[in-house]
């Protein structure tokens, strides 16, 4: 959300940024905004003057009264109660305007970084480097799940009768697989100097909203029926959310932190849920990112979180890229964004596996995250985050790019201490 100062002093940089993401039809958010803000500051200043009025009044009627002139008085405390009904209607008036305001600042987009580039959606997102030689086998590589179903890894149809669509059995070699990868990913970034975190799975609405567009609340979360209460879909959603209404200090900044959870999506849009696949599915766990930080060092973050996903899949001998997020493909809260996707030799074709973003100061500033100012007047965190790994759908990587000639799967180095000291699956 932007600052409403922001908005009146700058209305035609709100405008052309919302041009840039090619969302036209909310040009007329910022005109509404703008009349509804200069009535709702001319409510509250005639509510200031009603105030200070009944007061002078007030203490005048105290005076008439001691002095025994109460056909006075009594005349002035019916101005008093004209003056009582007018400023109640005001106060009624300033909540729905409030209100009203509110509710069109949270969907007009955060202004974007001068270097993203300018595109419709995401399929003109910008390739920035690749990492790793992507690899072409001699052999044909089969579909994810027939790699893990030769395993005996995985069982979908079981899932489907307790669940549906959306959830799955992982067992044997590649359920140890997917939490092996998750352990490793968290000694990997504590070794990297960031603080672990298990988070709460479910949060408050308010959180939700301070950390997510609408848009991507109505398509993502899972509301508990009858509870103020949603599953998160990331823990990003919680680990910002443990700052809510906090004033930090700022040697308290910067908080690196990582966390695990699972997460929960519902999935909604155009992609859809794969009817057989672990690539988008309603249930999966996560090693995430997240960092508060002083606003003149989130580009310096921004280009240590994606940075960290890189070596971490090259630690694991898995080729990938990066890729630059186009205006239109940012979601509104962002400010920057940039994908990293693994080398898919079955498809021959990059995927993405994690999305590291920039928020500015749009979390910070919905959730009340302030930093000190010796001065005395607080400012806004940045926050950042993004994803260290997320199986099972890193797991469609690491399978397609370490099976062999045989079907075994090459467990690398860095991960063999945590799969026993195995060096490779088997087929059963």
């Amino acid at each position: 959300m932007l600052d409403i100062k922001f908005v009146r002093a700058n209305p035609e940089i709100v405008k052309e940024n919302i041009r840039k993401k090619f969302q036209e039809e909310k040009l007329v958010l910022v005109d509404e905004v703008l009349a509804m803000d200069e009535a709702l500051r001319a409510a509250k200043t005639r509510g200031d003057e009603l105030r200070a009025n009944r007061n002078t009044l007030s203490r005048e009627i105290g005076g008439l009264m001691k002095e025994g002139r109460k056909d006075e008085a009594e005349e002035i405390k019916k101005n008093v109660g004209e003056m009582a009904d007018e400023l109640a209607a005001l106060e009624e008036k300033e909540a729905k305007l409030e209100q009203e305001v509110t509710d069109r600042m949270m969907v007009i987009p955060q202004i974007i970084d001068a270097s993203v580039p300018i595109g419709r959606d995401d399929s003109e997102n910008v390739e920035v480097e690749r990492y790793g030689l992507p690899a072409t086998p001699a052999w044909d590589v089969p579909y994810h799940i027939e790699i893990m179903e030769a395993l005996d890894g995985v069982d979908l149809e079981s899932a489907r009768k307790t669940s549906g669509n959306g959830f799955y059995y992982l067992k044997g070699d590649i359920a140890r697989l997917h939490s092996s990868i998750l352990s490793y990913a968290r000694d990997f970034m504590i070794n990297r100097g960031f603080t672990y975190y298990i988070p709460p799975f479910m949060i408050h609405g308010d959180v939700v909203r301070g950390v997510m567009s609408f848009k991507e609340m109505e398509n993502m979360m899972y509301k508990i029926e009858n509870e103020d209460l949603y599953l998160i879909g990331t823990s990003e959603h919680s680990m910002i959310g443990k700052f809510i209404d906090s004033i930090l200090d700022p040697e308290a900044l910067p908080q690196a932190l990582t966390s695990y959870s699972p997460c929960f999506r519902k999935e909604v849009g155009a992609h859809g849920i794969e009817e057989r696949g672990v690539y988008r599915i309603h249930q999966f766990e996560k090693q995430e990112m997240v960092v508060v930080c002083q606003p003149e060092e989130s580009p310096k973050w921004f280009d240590i979180l994606w940075q960290n996903t890189v070596d971490f899949f090259r630690s694991l001998d898995i080729p990938v890229r990066t890729l630059e997020c186009c205006s239109g493909d940012l979601a509104d809260l962002k400010v920057k964004s940039l994908d990293v996707e693994a080398w898919s030799p079955r498809q021959q074709k990059y995927f993405e596996v994690g999305s590291c973003s920039n928020l500015g100061d749009a979390q910070a500033r919905r959730l009340g995250i302030r930093v000190r100012n010796s001065e005395g007047s607080n400012y806004f965190a940045h926050t950042l985050n993004n994803t260290v790994v997320a199986p099972p759908r890193m797991l469609i990587a690491f399978l397609e790019n370490h099976l062999q000639a045989d079907g075994s799967i090459r467990i690398p180095e860095a991960l063999q201490p945590y799969m026993g000291g195995q060096k490779a699956l088997v087929r059963k």
